[in-house]
């Protein structure tokens, strides 16, 4: 995550906690009514228009936040985190992960995605560094991986649209976890949000091991 992605995470929650503390009889009584902690944030979410990450944080208010002092000090947060960033959340929407989903690489309906990706990169998808074989013979290496559990890929989707690839590779204990957005979605925050989204496939896939995220760079031109 870019130190911009984080002030922007950091500024979407101080947002989301002064509109709660703005609005706090509106969201204790959301809270009240609701019946368990998903349906409050549900609540929370639909009520003040913030995103779940934003209402996960308003939940975790304690008293001593709801005070005059500690609202004017989220207040100034806020000044602050807006007059530091030049972009705002608008320009990155998928840096907020709200709308970006991972699935399981599938070899015949994203073979065009990894030809893309391969391409550009021009080295070999399983993180060695190696060049690049052709495309069906690198899938037909990933298949071998993942059904060996040495592998995990998947593909970032935004709606239908697939906008990238997360990679992890079990080498010498550790998870190698790569991720590369396709050109046409770069700089919207999608790095960010995929990122976020793979720490629980991975742990998923890979219990207990170490993750190690490595940045792929393109092909020399």
């Amino acid at each position: 995550m870019t130190d911009q992605d984080r002030a922007a995470a950091r500024r979407e929650i101080a947002d989301a906690l002064l509109t709660a503390l703005e609005r706090r009889h509106e969201v204790i009584d959301a809270i009240v009514a609701s019946d368990n902690r998903d349906s409050a944030i549900t609540a929370i979410t639909e009520l003040l228009g913030t995103s779940r990450r934003g209402t996960e944080a308003v939940l975790g208010l304690s008293f001593e936040q709801v005070t005059r002092e500690s609202r004017d000090r989220i207040a100034a947060e806020l000044r602050d985190l807006n007059s530091q960033l030049s972009f705002t959340l608008g320009e990155r929407p998928a840096s907020t992960d709200e709308s970006l989903q991972l699935r399981p690489f599938a070899d015949e309906s994203d073979r065009d995605i990894f030809a893309t990706r391969t391409q550009e990169v021009g080295a070999a998808g399983d993180g060695s560094g190696a060049p690049a074989g052709l495309v069906d013979d690198e899938i037909r290496s990933a298949r071998s991986r993942l059904t060996a559990e040495e592998a995990a890929w998947f593909v970032a989707l935004d709606g239908d649209e697939k906008v990238g690839l997360v990679f992890g590779e079990l080498v010498g204990g550790e998870v190698n976890v790569r991720i590369w957005i396709h050109p046409d979605h770069r700089k919207k925050g999608y790095g960010t949000a995929a990122l976020r989204k793979c720490r629980s496939e991975m742990a998923a896939a890979f219990p207990a091991v170490p993750l190690v995220v490595r940045a792929p760079g393109a092909a020399p031109r």
